[in-house]
């Protein structure tokens, strides 16, 4: 399993940070660090068990859904 984050729809709310904080973080300016990888979407390699459950729990927090389990 990976996930991919629609880097339009994101608006940086960060919650994505909490639930995953190993595989989200922000940049100094408080930009999803991804944006710096992908312009329109990120997509992660695959996925450990471990991740998969913090993923699933950034999905569900993100405000703006811009996160999705791809797989």
């Amino acid at each position: 399993m990976k996930f991919a984050v629609d880097l339009d729809q994101c608006e940086n709310h960060g919650q994505c940070t909490f639930a995953a904080p190993n595989l989200f973080a922000l940049d100094d300016e408080g930009q999803l660090s991804y944006r710096g990888e992908a312009s329109d979407e990120y997509t992660s390699a695959e996925l450990d068990g471990a991740d998969e459950d913090a993923v699933s729990s950034a999905v569900d927090m993100c405000p703006m859904q811009a996160i999705r389990l791809v797989g």
